[in-house]
């Protein structure tokens, strides 16, 4: 239990007042797969795929508005995140010998051994030597000892690295053997602990060497439903909370989102009940052994959701606050050890970005938009601030090589405008942070629109990634045989277009469902009505044929969106309470590459595409601009650009009933700010960061006004729409309309 908890009420603000109180390698590619399905020609017009996931809901906000405060606590985490640590040893380091052939000749038998003892070490030493040792020499972060240690203190038999066959000890005592048939190795130095010299496969760069975004390909999956709840991922959570006495804060009486599961589990008394279930499903949904048979699946990447609240909440908001981050933690520590590279992504922020459960709160959208956007939006990129200098140390760059600012923001509803100025607002202080050139590249979310609209988005700004996120399981087109979609992957998925129009672009999401089947995959309380779903949700009785369908149409998408690359969503689905297996099995990379539908081999789908008479009909060149890549010209935006987004707040609003989006409620920078910590090994020799990575970053953090009353942030009510101090509505804050009169005169970077 995480020592985050103190602050948190005895008595939940969420219940009713009569609620009881609760208690306190061989990198040659295999051959493509057979392919004895059927495949149908190609249609005229290919199926256009559907990005929207959900519909945008129909729900009220939560009425109770709560009594902001001067200055929230902004409390230090503890930095307590490597709990037993001297109790991971690491054993058996195990590399595949060389064989030596057998010679008839007496005379030459020693020597022939002592050749094969030399090519063992060899093959064994060197590259372990160049790659983990070498490579880390004289570069250790902070200045501290560089290089692997002679032993390991925490591994019965001193290993500080290993590769397929080796065993491994986890936190709590339990053994796994590491699998890796691609040639990975990981490493563990606890005098060292950010030795970046593992390999995910030998046809993976070490985190130590560079990736080359035209030629590495990214073959990902993301870590869905571990830090940020989705109850069609984890529905055995959500499963207990059906049936809950109404309130304010959940009408219907049902969980489906994480908000209303937090207050449900705040105003659960019973044994068992309370929201430290939370810290407890973080702790066991995914460990260590999940990062290693990542690595050994043939997967190079992973993308990693975190919730704002990972860093702090506000009075009234319900999420178990200050927790999340110890295991974003132990995520980068785990990647690092097993050669992974993380695509950090904030996925909700304040007052929903999208209006989607999975962005904390299902309901109306308050970010950018409505009489609390750009109140919610400085939130936001305070939040975005401190992951930015956190990631930006030198520890953690070739750990965190992107970060996505924002998931899925609903453009529909906010605008493009609305967001590139916001974007541009946040590639000017991240690169203050990290200078030109450095630092994670910055990823953003196309908005549930086609990517051709961003089309030559803010010439000359230093490296920002198109994220897209296709689907076909929301489209509703579902009546088609299975050899009918491994046409969509590799036709209608492909970013080649993107990556001359905009840039790098890759698919940050996608699955293997090809209709919406699988408990509250459209959501809680609802069921598809696809006819054929019974068949479908029955995975352990797919017939071979089914599985190959699925199979060929995950792996057209891995071919059509090839480079620079994607992420499956997701690694893993918990298991239903009620049925004791996994209700959605499309959308679990673990469990199809345990049945059958998954490959094991990612490059098996190499080249699938051309097999099956699907190739792509725009082929990318290969190459970027240099200034997409942080070369020449990188850092200095179009003047056009910044003629046209420069000004913020932006000069409009959606739903404010034509209000100057600068007199909204805002809140003002005077509170102290929030240093995410780093972890501490007792037995390290290098020295490292403080979380924060840029000294001279003094700004403070936005809070509300003192002796103000703000409207809801999460769906402000009728006749409350404005922040009121003293009974008179409040004028925007100095710094923020100076900022506007700033901001009307932009000049070029």
């Amino acid at each position: 239990m995480s020592s985050f908890h103190e602050d948190l009420p005895h008595h939940s603000p969420f219940g009713d007042s009569s609620a009881p109180t609760p208690e306190p390698v061989n990198e040659t590619l295999p051959h493509t797969p057979s392919t004895d399905t059927h495949i149908a020609e190609i249609p005229s017009t290919p199926a256009a795929p559907s990005t929207n996931p959900f519909a945008t809901p129909a729900r009220n906000s939560y009425v109770g508005l709560a009594t902001p405060s001067s200055a929230p606590p902004r409390p230090i985490l503890s930095e307590d995140v490597n709990r037993n640590e001297s109790d991971v040893p690491v054993l058996n380091e195990k590399y595949p010998g060389v064989s030596t052939p057998r010679r008839r000749r007496p005379l030459i038998w020693l020597g022939i051994i002592a050749a094969a003892i030399v090519v063992i070490v060899l093959a064994v030493v060197l590259p372990v030597y160049f790659t983990v040792i070498k490579k880390n020499s004289g570069s250790s972060p902070g200045g501290g000892r560089s290089g692997g240690s002679a032993s390991n203190p925490e591994s019965p038999t001193g290993a500080i690295t290993g590769g397929d066959g080796s065993l491994i000890m986890m936190t709590d005592g339990t053994t796994f053997t590491y699998n890796n048939p691609f040639g990975g190795f990981w490493v563990d130095d606890p005098t060292d602990p950010y030795n970046n010299g593992a390999r995910a496969q030998s046809f993976t760069p070490a985190l130590n060497e560079s990736w080359d975004y035209s030629k590495d390909q990214i073959r990902g999956v993301n870590l869905g439903g571990w830090l940020v709840l989705e109850p069609f991922i984890v529905p055995a959570l959500f499963e207990k909370y059906q049936n809950v006495t109404p309130n304010p804060a959940i009408p219907g009486g049902q969980a489906v989102d994480e908000w209303t599961l937090s207050v449900a589990m705040l105003n659960d008394t019973s044994e068992g009940g309370g929201i430290q279930q939370l810290e407890d499903h973080y702790r066991t949904f995914i460990t260590e052994q999940d990062f290693a048979q990542i690595a050994g699946a043939g997967l190079n990447w992973v993308r990693l959701p975190v919730p704002y609240w990972a860093i702090e909440t506000w009075p009234g908001e319900p999420f178990l606050a200050r927790t999340a981050w110890t295991y974003v933690l132990q995520a980068f520590k785990w990647a690092r050890k097993y050669g992974l590279r993380i695509y950090l992504e904030l996925h909700t922020v304040p007052g929903s970005q999208n209006g989607y459960n999975h962005s904390g709160r299902l309901g109306p959208i308050n970010f950018l938009n409505g009489y609390m956007g750009i109140a919610n939006a400085q939130r936001t990129m305070d939040y975005v601030r401190y992951i930015a200098e956190f990631i930006s140390q030198k520890e953690y760059e070739d750990v965190v090589p992107m970060f996505g600012i924002i998931n899925e923001p609903l453009l529909g509803i906010i605008g493009q405008d609305q967001l590139t100025r916001f974007y541009l607002q946040a590639h000017d202080m991240i690169r203050d942070i990290t200078g030109i050139g450095n630092g994670a590249y910055i990823v953003i979310h196309d908005g549930f629109q086609a990517p051709a609209i961003w089309k030559d988005f803010l010439p000359g700004a230093d490296r920002f990634i198109l994220d897209t996120h296709p689907y076909v399981a929301f489209g509703g087109d579902f009546n088609h045989p299975l050899d009918y979609w491994p046409q969509v992957g590799c036709v209608s998925y492909s970013n080649n277009q993107s990556q001359v129009d905009f840039g790098i672009t890759l698919s940050g999401e996608f699955s293997g469902a090809i209709n919406n089947c699988g408990k509250w995959v459209v959501g809680v309380g609802q069921e598809s009505t696809f006819a054929e779903c019974p068949t479908w949700d029955d995975w352990q009785n797919w017939t071979p044929d089914m599985k190959t369908g699925i199979k060929n149409f995950v792996m057209s998408q891995m071919d059509g969106m090839a480079l620079p690359g994607y992420f499956f969503w997701t690694w893993k689905i918990g298991n239903s309470s009620v049925s004791g297996k996994v209700e959605a099995p499309f959308w679990s990379y673990q469990l199809g590459l345990e049945n059958g539908w998954i490959p094991t081999d990612p490059r098996e789908a190499l080249g699938l595409c051309s097999q099956l008479n699907f190739p792509s009909n725009n082929p990318w060149n290969g190459s970027y601009k240099p200034y997409q890549t942080g070369g020449p010209g990188a850092g200095t935006i179009d003047a056009t650009a910044l003629a046209s987004f420069s000004q913020y707040p932006p000069p409009a609003l959606s739903n404010v009933n034509g209000a100057d989006p600068a007199q909204l409620a805002m809140y003002t920078a005077t509170s102290a700010v929030p240093t995410l910590p780093t972890p501490t090994f007792s037995a390290a020799t290098v020295t490292a960061g403080d979380g924060w990575a840029d000294s001279a970053d003094t700004s403070l953090a936005a809070v509300p006004i003192a002796g103000c009353a703000y409207p809801d942030a999460w769906g402000p009510q009728v006749g409350s729409t404005a922040a009121v101090c003293g009974g008179t509505p409040a004028p925007a804050p100095a710094v923020a309309a100076a900022a506007v009169a700033a901001a009307a005169t932009p000049t070029p970077a």
